[in-house]
């Protein structure tokens, strides 16, 4: 990762927050995503700083092109730091002093006012906002001295390391770094492309099962490419792919923002009716005309899904339950590429995960749907593939019922980072109001979201695997959230028995490291009690 280079420079520290993604980043600023790609793409020698309240699913394509990513808002697993750390950009989080403005396009802080195309340095490392332009040192990731100590710290690991990552670049990034597998593959990050989002979109605006079907129907290639990609990526090793996860209403524009347009669109002058064509043209729009019937209908279907705890609301399995056609569409998706890479002579272990699974019937339920959908595939293709249908254990209760679940889930994962949030009550978006007090009082010594509650967490954690393994033996257990990355989290992993651990590309090195050192710690403390 790169580091900043601040050897005869003067250092302003605008504000201090999250360490979300290591690094550093220096760039102008922008404050939406259409915008960071505009500016990228007119001349991409003028790096972009995204400056956002927060991020949403929706700023996907400008934090690509971003250098790095500052929020106001969120924690160390908010959205902005969880894909930041999988693209390997360097992020600040809940940058509380920073009061971002996107409508009128500045970020106020300390009296001082910046806008669009001003010059701001990150530190990822530390959570530093710096005011101007520093130089950045980059980094050595094929270092002859660190491939030779890897090698020298890998024959001790026993514990495998996968990456979390979601497209085929991201995997073959992972590959560069060691990773075993991925253990963590998030479809619906496959969905924000450019010719996936409007299908996704009306899959989520039709009101009966056809036209749902329908709108999958044409996702259902784009899917199958993605997955022939990522499985290409990680020729002879396992990849875990999750099922829909997030709430249908994260693909829609916000409710506030469409009463906000419905009113503008009323004295809006031509240049505004403009710009509301084009930023609804995903929808359908071509005209003002189409605008009228158009914005007042996406307001009905987003206040239909608006939830107040949409964490805890319609989403994981809950979605496939109430539309296996979306758990059928992506399950043919990943067994087609599957059957396809491996006629290429690629060696295949898809391993398919229902998220947010609390019950056995869940699980059987979308399991039932997986397994039938392999078989007509298969039998379409005349070829099969080794495949295993598991959970995602990231509610409380899964955790406590891991032996029944384990009758019907070939493998376990645990999600730390939502089972951190559904066991401490925090709210993983909005925790950092809390943290600072928290930690300069003594209440807690550290953040849970980023080094994992062994204490509270962690018991839930050994718990499951023991009480599944109980149920079935031979159950693979691993940890996708966040903490896989982390060196005491990564310890604790090894000592509670799990076959991996998973965590962003660009932390794989430093998984990898810990596990060895897990290992070999434990084997000087064997050989020291037989020395006594």
């Amino acid at each position: 990762m790169p580091r900043l280079d601040e050897k005869g420079s003067k250092v302003e520290v605008l504000a201090k927050g999250l360490p979300a993604s290591p690094g550093a980043a220096v760039g102008q600023i922008v404050f939406t995503a259409d915008e960071a790609v505009e500016k990228a793409g007119l001349d991409r020698n003028i790096p972009v700083i995204l400056v956002r309240a927060e991020t949403t699913p929706e700023d996907i394509h400008g934090m690509e092109v971003a250098k790095g990513i500052l929020t106001s808002r969120g924690g160390m697993t908010s959205h902005a730091a969880v894909v930041t750390r999988g693209m390997g950009k360097c992020c600040v989080a809940g940058a509380g002093d920073i009061d971002v403005d996107e409508k009128a396009r500045e970020m106020r802080v300390k009296g001082q006012t910046f806008r669009a195309g001003d010059w701001i340095s990150l530190d990822g490392t530390t959570g530093r906002v710096i005011k101007g332009k520093l130089n950045t040192l980059d980094p050595s990731p094929d270092d002859p001295e660190l491939e030779k100590f890897m090698d020298w710290a890998d024959p001790y690991r026993t514990m495998k390391v996968r990456a979390n990552a979601d497209i085929p670049r991201d995997a073959i990034q992972a590959r560069a770094f060691g990773a075993e597998g991925i253990g963590l593959c998030r479809t619906e990050h496959m969905f924000f492309g450019e010719q996936k989002i409007p299908h996704m979109r009306a899959m989520i605006l039709a009101d009966n099962e056809k036209d749902r079907r329908a709108a999958l129907k044409k996702l259902l290639p784009m899917q199958r490419k993605d997955f022939e990609g990522v499985f290409k990526a990680m020729d002879g090793f396992p990849v875990t792919i999750r099922t829909l996860d997030p709430p249908l209403h994260e693909f829609l524009p916000r409710r506030e923002d469409l009463m906000v347009d419905i009113a503008t669109l009323q004295y809006a002058d031509a240049k505004e009716k403009k710009s509301l064509v084009s930023k609804y043209r995903d929808y359908g729009a071509k005209a003002v005309t189409d605008l009228k019937k158009l914005m007042p209908m996406l307001l009905s279907r987003v206040e239909q899904l608006h939830e107040f705890n949409p964490m805890l609301g319609h989403r994981g399995c809950r979605l496939g339950i109430t539309y296996p056609e979306i758990t059928e569409m992506q399950a043919r998706a990943i067994f087609e590429a599957a059957v396809a890479v491996a006629k290429d002579g690629v060696k295949v272990y898809p391993e398919v995960m229902i998220p947010l699974i609390a019950t056995v019937n869940e699980m059987a339920n979308q399991a039932a749907i997986v397994n039938r959908v392999a078989k007509e595939v298969f039998k379409e293709k005349g070829r099969t593939v080794e495949y295993l249908v598991g959970t995602m254990i990231e509610l409380p209760r899964a955790a406590l019922i891991a032996g029944e679940i384990a009758k019907e889930a070939e493998f376990f994962s645990f999600g730390t980072n939502d089972l951190t949030q559904t066991t401490w009550g925090f709210s993983r978006d909005d925790v950092n109001k809390i943290l600072p007090t928290y930690i300069a009082e003594g209440i807690i010594k550290q953040d849970p979201f980023a080094v994992l509650d062994q204490e509270g967490v962690g018991q839930l954690v050994k718990m499951a695997t023991e009480r599944g393994r109980k149920t079935r033996p031979n159950l693979k257990v691993g940890i996708c959230g966040e903490h896989g990355g982390e060196p005491s989290s990564v310890e604790f992993c090894y000592r509670t028995g799990l076959n991996y651990v998973s965590c962003s590309p660009f932390r794989v090195l430093t998984a990898r490291l810990a596990a060895a050192q897990a290992a070999a710690g434990e084997k000087l403390q064997i050989d020291a009690g037989r020395t006594k």
